[in-house]
């Protein structure tokens, strides 16, 4: 039968397994590039908010030229 020290220990291994593992698939070549687009989604926004307040704006133009 497992007492309580065995069950702690054995947690405490798997848990530090597990994070190991989660360091590895955060620092893996794999995911840089998918983080790096992540990374810079709030800048894409703005240039997107940017291109469309230009072309609403000529728009208006167009209609009222």
């Amino acid at each position: 039968m497992m007492d309580v020290n065995t069950l702690r220990t054995l947690i405490t291994v798997v848990l530090f397994l597990s994070f190991l593992g989660i360091i590895y698939w955060a620092w893996s070549p794999r995911s840089k590039r998918r983080f790096d687009e992540a990374a810079n989604l709030p800048f894409a926004d703005e240039e997107l908010a940017e291109a469309s307040r230009l072309g609403g704006s000529t728009m208006q133009e167009k209609k009222h030229g």
